[in-house]
């Protein structure tokens, strides 16, 4: 299981203008009269269509963080999804060094933040998309884009009321791999464990087990000091599974899957018993005991569990891990949910008279500024692993009411695109007004 971290898109995404041909004294005359922001638009707009090279252009921490071929990537998938770069609608600088660029592609507007060194020639050191907007887009674009991704598609968006008419249902009731949005049901166990007076945010626990990534806290010692709202945050913010493994023990396997059950969920079957994160691992890194734990009844998996707790416990260093270069029972070893199964979970969480869950699933809310501006509220976890990728919403409008935008793509042959969904996201949100 491979967290998806907060991004609006891929993580650099870009526009380019295609200048009329001048003489080269009318060149030198347009460049005199440009700002260096200005400059450096044009610049980020010729190095998308591949006029120009990103050593040029960029500076050093940039060219460290995206390298050449990543960035030809990127922007090639730009072109793919938003066709032909048209040109640079407008630039609006921030300061001297600093600012937005808006770039027009055939089908999109793509709204990116640029920032300059200080010192001349101003190279680009930090690029990011903030925004796209689809142009001429509807509703059916978007059902027909969902429809032609390759594998199975799910989406839910409608208000958190499940007796309410969704604005889009694709496939709603299905079940899914969802990956790390799994965390949900432990979020929701521990904040209902603390509601009920049996434990607090504030109680402190010694780190004694570990995972693989995402996260950090498998680098943290072990008998390390943490509250129980640390682990919940590293566990829905940046996707932490020794902080989810560390909340799956302290809850307890048993209540987990009581949430799960009193949830609503629809097939609990599909995901019972609730793995760990290390045991998910486990099991896929090693193709004889993956066998033996599909082949088995849910009472036998409890026993396999059981072993490996005795002989593993919480230690990776005892665990293969899989290579995670292409989908790996998917179908068969994962956390399943669909999207009305997630809206009965957001449910219960808005339910709650304490507001820390929500707080915790607000601090990284996985989308762009323009998008996150139009709502009250926005919560977010999503999970991803070789063919698996979920995107799970909490909205709340500018009136109070409550909203749920949950998408899943699950290939079994091959990898899943993140910006794509992403993308698809964005465009279903732009028609919440």
């Amino acid at each position: 299981m491979i967290s998806r971290l907060a991004t609006s898109y891929a993580p650099i995404c870009l526009a380019l203008s295609i200048p009329a041909v001048a003489t080269p004294a009318t060149a030198w005359a347009q460049k005199a009269e440009q700002s260096p922001l200005e400059l450096r638009a044009d610049d980020t707009a010729a190095l998308i269509q591949g006029t120009k090279e990103p050593e040029n252009i960029f500076a050093p921490i940039m060219l460290a963080a995206v390298p050449p071929a990543q960035f030809k990537a990127i922007s090639e998938q730009l072109i793919a999804q938003h066709g032909a770069l048209q040109g640079v609608e407008s630039v609006t600088p921030l300061d001297a060094t600093s600012g937005t660029a808006v770039l027009r592609f055939a089908k999109a507007l793509v709204t990116v933040t640029l920032s300059l060194e200080q010192a001349e020639p101003n190279l680009i050191n930090g690029l990011r998309i903030t925004n796209v907007e689809t142009l001429n887009d509807s509703m059916e674009k978007i059902k027909a884009d969902l429809d032609a991704l390759p594998g199975e598609v799910g989406v839910l968006f409608s208000k958190l009321d499940e007796s309410s008419f969704p604005a889009l249902a694709r496939n709603a009731g299905t079940q899914y791999a969802i990956g790390s949005t799994f965390k949900l049901y432990i979020l929701s166990a521990l904040a209902r464990s603390i509601e009920a007076g049996e434990r607090k945010w504030s109680d402190v626990v010694e780190l004694d087990r570990q995972s693989f990534p995402s996260g950090r806290m498998q680098n943290w010692p072990k008998g390390a000091p943490v509250t129980l709202q640390t682990l919940a945050t590293m566990m829905i913010t940046i996707s932490d599974n020794t902080a989810t493994d560390m909340l799956l023990y302290e809850v307890g396997r048993d209540a987990v899957e009581a949430e799960l059950i009193a949830s609503g969920h629809s097939d609990p079957d599909r995901t019972l018993p609730f793995l760990s994160t290390l045991q998910m691992f486990a099991l896929k890194g090693s193709p004889g005991n993956l066998a033996k734990y599909v082949a088995a009844d849910e009472t036998t998996q409890r026993m396999i569990l059981a072993d490996f707790e005795d002989d593993v416990g919480g230690d990776p260093d005892k665990v293969t891990p899989p290579r995670f270069t292409s989908p790996t029972a998917i179908d068969t070893v994962e956390w399943f949910a669909s999207g009305q199964d997630l809206q009965k979970l957001l449910r219960r969480i808005v339910d709650l008279s304490d507001p820390t869950a929500r707080n915790i699933m607000g601090i990284s809310p996985a989308l762009p500024g323009p998008v996150t501006e139009k709502w009250a509220y926005v919560g977010y976890k999503g999970g991803s692993e070789p063919g698996v990728l979920n995107l799970t919403w909490l909205l709340q409008d500018k009136v109070g009411g409550w909203h749920v935008l949950s998408l899943s793509w699950n290939n079994t042959e091959a990898n899943v695109d993140n910006a794509a969904l992403d993308g698809l996201a964005q465009r279903i949100l732009a028609f919440s007004d």
